[in-house]
């Protein structure tokens, strides 16, 4: 999130791992409308294949007015022009990232179940912060687990706060109500018999919280 923009809530699609690119761009173009972001993240992709999909993406993406974010990988975000980079404990720096990327960029960090790595990551420069698993994940099985009592203990941070990790349209109403911003979704739109339709309905659940 740049200093300029208004603060993003809605639905954050990470994309699923998908070797086949086309595949990859139809599957993503099915939602894409109702996303506020995109994450691109392929855990089985080599570099080239990662590099090649995340253009094709970016294009994508563009052309719907939606931020790139790029999982992992702040070099590759910065080498091809993508809105930001996302990093997790493991995956370098988020001063380093912000330095790369510029004061623009959109850095994102995984906070898992730790407010304290939250304030520093926000203090290192984090756009903003994802919190999880909230749920039982299938894309994370062994992650730590959150609670919303953690929303609440970070709301002071002043960025946007990403829930992650076993969300349905079933489930994710309470985390929207303790706070969450965004709403982080790979295997629930993707999985689904009809992906457009379950990505519509978790951006319904941010209309019953704004409802008076």
């Amino acid at each position: 999130m740049t200093a300029s923009d208004a603060a993003p809530r809605g639905l954050y699609l990470i994309t699923p791992d998908e070797a086949d690119t086309a595949r990859l761009l139809a599957r993503i173009a099915a939602v894409l409308p109702s996303a506020t972001w995109l994450q691109y993240r392929n855990k089985q992709a080599d570099a080239t294949l990662r590099e090649t999909q995340a253009s094709a993406l970016l294009a994508l993406c563009r052309t719907a007015g939606v931020p790139l974010i790029v999982n992992d990988d702040a070099a590759l975000a910065q080498r091809i022009g993508a809105a930001g980079a996302h990093l997790g404990e493991d995956d370098g720096d988020i001063a380093a990232a912000r330095a790369l990327l510029g004061p623009g960029a959109i850095v994102g960090a995984s906070c898992y179940a730790d407010a304290a790595l939250a304030r520093r990551a926000v203090a290192a420069g984090a756009s903003y912060v994802a919190f999880g698993a909230f749920f039982p994940s299938r894309t994370k099985a062994n992650t730590r687990h959150a609670t919303t009592d953690l929303l609440a203990a970070t709301a002071e941070l002043g960025v946007p706060r990403v829930a992650i990790g076993g969300l349905s349209p079933d489930n994710a109403g309470t985390v929207v109500a303790a706070g969450a911003d965004l709403l982080a979704v790979i295997s629930a739109v993707f999985d689904a018999a009809d992906p457009a339709a379950e990505a519509r309905a978790f951006l319904r659940l941010f209309d019953r919280k704004a409802a008076p």
